[in-house]
């Protein structure tokens, strides 16, 4: 059975949030609408903890990085508009999912700052982190960073035994894959115009449907430079951890109305 109460793939482009929408609250409104679906959901689910998967945390090279501060504090800034958010973090189930990853012999880490326990032990909270958060029940957190160092089979590993934590776990725990896709679909956008973009959003939105994560490891690493998602690696942690055979899954939307792509995906318990 799967073990999350709730999860979902939610993407973390800043307009998403209604107080940063700016003056054109049309350009993201169907991806906001699937985060308020998606909100509710995880809501209705009633989580003790959420673990969030975040390609945009703080990054230890080669290794997997979780969150082990008391508290995790951030700001998203769009449209002359900013947005705070704070989380306490779930300390517990940090520690636990840390030696299970090592019993496995993945390379992972857990990280703090300033002190190890206490006020100051404060770690910063990235976009890929308060975005969809923003939308979800104030529950404490656990945000884990991959590292596009590691392969893609090790992600699909880690995956494996963050449902073995959640599955010890006395606790009724939600998983967010934080992720955006394709980056190169504007010629005045940050990473330029590729045509890859679009035929990898495509493909990604056609094995999201199909419930088939894993053949993203069959992408050529060439293709994923053209096209730049920064999803991969997050989608295919929760396919380690929500196999395929437990998947219940509710495609939501797809749209690409800057320069990348946003998908919302919900998986039930099954």
């Amino acid at each position: 059975m799967n073990p999350f109460v709730f999860s979902c793939i939610a993407p973390h482009g800043g307009e998403i949030i209604p107080e940063l929408q700016g003056a054109l609250p049309a350009r993201m409104k169907i991806t906001r609408d699937s985060m308020i679906t998606l909100g509710e959901e995880m809501k209705n689910a009633k989580p003790d903890t959420i673990i969030l998967l975040t390609p945009h945390g703080t990054k230890i090279n080669g290794q997997f990085s979780i969150s082990a501060s008391e508290r995790m504090l951030g700001i998203v800034e769009e449209n002359e508009a900013s947005f705070q958010m704070e989380k306490v973090v779930d300390r517990e189930l940090a520690f636990l999912i840390e030696g299970l990853v090592k019993e496995q012999q993945l390379p992972v880490g857990t990280i703090n700052y300033a002190t190890s326990a206490g006020p100051f032990s404060c770690l910063p909270l990235d976009w890929g982190a308060i975005v969809p958060l923003r939308f979800m029940p104030d529950v404490p957190v656990v945000i884990i960073t991959p590292s596009r160092d590691i392969s893609f089979e090790a992600h699909i590993e880690f995956g494996k035994v963050l449902r073995k934590a959640v599955q010890q776990s006395p606790k009724r725990i939600g998983l967010i894959a934080s992720c955006d896709w394709a980056h190169a679909h504007d010629e005045e956008g940050p990473y330029g115009f590729h045509e890859a973009a679009k035929q990898l959003d495509q493909e990604v939105v056609t094995l999201i449907i199909e419930d088939k994560l894993e053949r993203m490891t069959e992408f050529d690493s060439t293709y994923i430079e053209n096209a730049k998602p920064d999803g991969i690696w997050q989608t295919l942690i929760l396919a380690g951890a929500i196999p395929e055979t437990e998947r219940k899954s509710e495609f939501l939307s797809y749209e690409a109305p800057t320069y990348f792509g946003l998908i919302c995906t919900a998986y039930y318990q099954k």
